[in-house]
């Protein structure tokens, strides 16, 4: 059974996009497609593999057109990372 913590992907949302900047009320914990960190069919990955994206950063991710699979990978990689410093530093997480 994967994690799930409805506080950190609340807290997400409070956060701007991690990677435009973008604070449009559009910001939402966008959870990794990898099947590494629980992506299955019809599962989300776990609730700590998350990355604020914006609805537009989050689609560039998801839809697979603008970026290759290792841009959209590292794209998100990067963007979780910031998320979780993001986190800690907001002490969601302690």
């Amino acid at each position: 059974m994967n994690y799930r913590n409805k506080k950190l992907l609340e807290a997400v949302r409070d956060f701007p996009c991690a990677m435009c900047g973008r604070q449009d009320g559009t910001v939402c914990a966008a959870h990794s497609n990898q099947q590494r960190d629980g992506k299955g069919t019809g599962i989300k990955a776990h609730d700590y593999r998350i990355a604020s994206l914006c609805y537009k950063c989050h689609d560039m991710i998801d839809n697979h057109k603008e970026l290759d699979k290792h841009e959209r990978v590292e794209a998100w990689e990067q963007a979780h990372r910031k998320t979780i410093g993001w986190l800690f530093e907001k002490e969601v997480i302690k």
